[in-house]
């Protein structure tokens, strides 16, 4: 589905712009979501702080579904790196929220994000990263 595709990118840039714009440094991970060599979306971080891998979805739904085995490379290939795995969803008319993975519900086959678990434990930007 290439609509997909673009509207992925379109979110990864969204992010590298609003990670930019409050003194960070991202980068969009190249092929990321293609295959099993790049698990992330990007990879953020600022001078002393902490760094992060940036797994991005957004959604008109409200529920975001993720494969399991997505979301456990994401946080294999977080940790082996020594960063910290987050999940940034945007749901419509909602704007980003920062979540970390072990806040999904396990579905079995999938990790699921409802809204409502997004708006209860997810923070914004500035919440998140910044304290």
């Amino acid at each position: 589905m290439p609509g997909n595709k673009a509207k992925g990118s379109k979110a990864e840039r969204e992010l590298v712009k609003i990670f930019t714009e409050h003194g960070w440094r991202a980068v969009r991970v190249a092929g990321s979501g293609v295959g099993e060599d790049s698990p992330c979306d990007l990879i953020a971080g600022k001078a002393n702080r902490k760094a992060f891998t940036i797994e991005a979805k957004s959604s008109k739904k409200s529920i975001i579904y993720i494969k399991k085995s997505q979301i456990e490379d994401f946080i294999t290939f977080s940790y082996v790196l020594g960063l910290k795995p987050v999940i940034a969803a945007r749901f419509n008319y909602e704007g980003w929220l920062f979540i970390t993975p072990t806040d999904l519900k396990d579905t079995g086959k999938y990790f699921a994000l409802p809204l409502k678990t997004a708006k209860e434990k997810g923070q914004k930007f500035s919440q998140f990263f910044e304290n």
